[in-house]
């Protein structure tokens, strides 16, 4: 008769069963021996401990009796009580039970001793051990010393069977715990057996599968599951070689249009792998850089000799981004220098995992050139304003002195007029000069300790009259600890100056005014939000532009955020805009502790 083939989650269960079983019942079997032990032990010393409290008992009773035997004195009455007291705890003693080794043989003997006593004339005489009432007491005290020798042998003789049952019990769970052993490593070696070499072809066929030889050889199994499971693999195989031989073409014309639009972009682009190697760079990237196939594979930062590009791109590769704009690339094509910015940015899988990322090149030389000669044309022309310029308000000032009109003349307002615009052509004419510094490199910092809790309160002094006079509500927000940072005070305080400026030129009345800190990692976040009118979001990418005035109100001739943003850059930090139209707007800045 054939057996029908067992499945295998029954052979799994009963195999797992029987291990678990055959545990369970050395565990009871050892849970009930300590459990009887324990049991024993408790009554044993039970047992003992009143026996030996009773025997202390009676030899304490039995050394008073003694005592008034010696006195001739004594009255009977206190001797006959002590009498009938040893008498009534020998009968309890007997009378509950348990092993009382040498207390019969005592009350036995105590009969004869007060029948001695009783028979005695003179007792306190009469006591030596050669006498019968002597020769009886000193029976019966010894009939207790001896229940007491015997009470402890008891003890000794308890812990030597407990120890051998705790040996035996020791033995029986070992014997148990080696049945298990070997039932386990039978039922293991069974189980690796029968369906570990099936599954191992299995796992084989599925790294050829992944290596794309879809011409595997499956095996087979008694056991019903993993034939299924085999079948269906096999099926699944099938089903891949079809696809893959269906969408080859596909495959191919895709990535032939992914390496036409890589190829037709203006900028230079170079993909980068997860270990910082490069993978592929476009036409554009191979001018740029007068390279060749023949640096793909290598490190992004040996092959541009920019150390400081592995730690940008470990950043980058880690989800990160770059804290600030990263320096020109130099770079000598054909005994030319060339200046290209550049961008790293991460390439996640839907999932989450960063697979790589991408360098964007910009080839900005004539860009940096032209500015270079616009920056040099701005200091020399401010220069050569600031001297006339000098003059004119000087002799301006001076005839103000002596040119005396009464408040409510023309002349006076035209007077008023012209030293307003004089003052402001000499300030915007300082803004040329200082801007044309720090893009020229110039403008030095005199870095000092600073504490930007009292950065902040400075700065919501100097401008308290201000926002009061439009009822504006300004603020200030801490929230400690906030380190120290080396920084220039004069220069941030010129910065807050510019930003709280426009936050109350901009800020309608009965509006808000929040200047805020805070740490982040190792940074310092500081923020002035106001409740204006916002900036639009097409605007925003142009607030820190030289000259351009975007969306709020004009005025000045556009180099304040400009300045700031050379200002904190300078500073080693970075800085920003978040504004929503009609909500508000928020500049921050990004300081290095």
């Amino acid at each position: 008769m054939k057996w029908p083939t067992m499945k295998l989650r029954t052979r799994l269960f009963l195999s797992i069963s029987a291990l678990v079983t055959v545990a369970l019942l050395g565990l009871l079997l050892g849970l009930v021996s300590v459990l009887q032990m324990a049991s024993a032990q408790q009554a044993l010393v039970r047992d003992t401990n009143h026996s030996l409290d009773v025997g202390l008992k009676l030899r304490q009773n039995l050394g008073e009796q003694l005592i008034l035997l010696l006195d001739t004195d004594t009255a009977p009455d206190q001797l006959q009580a002590l009498q009938d007291n040893f008498q009534h705890l020998l009968d309890q003693s007997l009378a509950d039970g348990g092993q009382r080794p040498g207390f019969s043989e005592a009350r036995d003997h105590y009969q004869a001793f007060l029948e001695a006593y009783h028979a005695t004339p003179a007792p306190s005489r009469s006591l030596a051990v050669d006498q019968p009432l002597g020769a009886a007491f000193n029976q019966v005290r010894t009939d207790l010393i001896d229940s007491h020798k015997q009470a402890l042998a008891n003890i000794a003789r308890s812990e030597e069977q407990s120890r051998a049952r705790a040996l035996l019990v020791g033995g029986v769970l070992g014997l148990m715990g080696l049945v298990v052993l070997v039932l386990g490593f039978i039922t293991a070696h069974n189980i690796a057996r029968r369906f570990g070499q099936p599954i191992e072809a299995l796992a084989k066929a599925a790294d050829q599968l992944g290596k794309g030889n879809f011409d595997v050889t499956l095996p087979i199994t008694q056991a019903s599951e993993l034939n299924q499971l085999t079948r269906r693999f096999g099926i699944m195989a099938d089903a891949l070689r079809k696809h893959q031989a269906t969408n080859v073409d596909e495959l191919l014309a895709g990535q032939q249009r992914l390496q036409a639009v890589l190829d037709s972009i203006d900028d230079g682009l170079l993909i980068i792998d997860r270990q910082g190697l490069l993978e592929h760079l476009n036409p554009v990237a191979q001018r740029q850089l007068g390279w060749n196939d023949s640096r793909v594979g290598s490190s992004l930062a040996e092959a541009l000799e920019r150390p400081e590009l592995e730690q940008q791109l470990c950043q980058v590769l880690r989800g990160g981004s770059l804290d600030r704009q990263p320096d020109d690339l130099h770079i000598d094509v054909d005994e030319e220098t060339r200046l290209l910015t550049y961008s790293l940015t991460p390439v996640s899988h839907p999932q989450g995992p960063i697979l790589g990322a991408v360098m964007v090149l910009h080839d900005v030389t004539e860009q940096r050139a032209f500015e270079r000669v616009r920056s040099e044309f701005v200091l020399r022309a401010s220069h050569e304003l600031r001297t006339p310029v000098t003059g004119m308000h000087m002799a301006f000032g001076l005839l103000r002195e002596r040119v005396k009109f009464p408040e409510e003349a023309r002349e006076y307002d035209l007077l008023e007029t012209i030293g307003e615009e004089m003052q402001r052509l000499t300030q915007l004419i300082n803004d040329l000069l200082n801007f044309s510094r720090y893009q020229s490199g110039l403008q030095k910092l005199d870095l000092a300790p600073c504490a930007v809790d009292e950065l902040l309160e400075r700065a919501q002094l100097r401008f308290a009259d201000q926002a009061g006079q439009k009822q504006i509500e300004l603020v200030l927000a801490l929230e400690p600890p906030l380190p120290r940072i080396q920084a220039d005070v004069a220069q941030l305080d010129r910065v807050l100056d510019n930003l709280l400026h426009n936050a109350v030129r901009h800020t309608p009345q009965g509006g808000r005014i929040r200047l805020h800190a805070r740490r982040h990692a190792e940074r310092v976040i500081i923020s002035v939000e106001d409740t204006g009118e916002g900036i639009a979001y097409g605007q925003q990418a142009r607030i820190f532009e030289p000259f351009v005035q975007v969306g709020r109100k004009k005025g000045g001739a556009g180099l304040g955020l400009a300045l700031c943003k050379e200002i904190v850059q300078l500073h080693g930090g970075r800085m920003g805009v978040f504004s929503r139209p009609g909500e508000g707007t928020q500049f921050y800045l990004a300081l290095p502790v």
